[in-house]
């Protein structure tokens, strides 16, 4: 099973969302094509109602601590409550500046 499709499926068992996004943005880093190594994630959950961002984030590391373990270098997490969602624009990511790209 492909890395996306593993943290996709994780955080749809986890966290029952109405909402979730799992963006493979590695192609816009210095990694060899078709790598899995940096993921942009938009999810809204009933689960995520009276938590703050970093309580948020402790549960998604938690439910996905063996891809960031393996293969997952960096993840973005935009995290919402169905509420949240309905309000929200979800920022586009800053380009890569590091990893010896020029």
């Amino acid at each position: 099973m492909q890395i996306q499709d593993s943290i996709q499926n994780k955080l749809i068992a986890a966290l029952a969302p109405v909402h979730l996004e799992v963006i493979n943005e590695s192609r816009n880093h210095n990694v060899p094509p078709n790598s899995e190594t940096h993921f942009k994630v938009v999810a809204a959950a009933g689960l995520f109602a009276g938590e703050n961002a970093v309580k948020r984030h402790r549960r998604v590391y938690d439910i996905l601590s063996d891809e960031m373990s393996g293969g997952v270098h960096a993840l973005s997490l935009h995290l919402y409550t169905p509420e949240e969602w309905t309000a929200v624009s979800v920022p586009d990511s800053p380009p890569c500046l590091g990893g010896g790209r020029k």
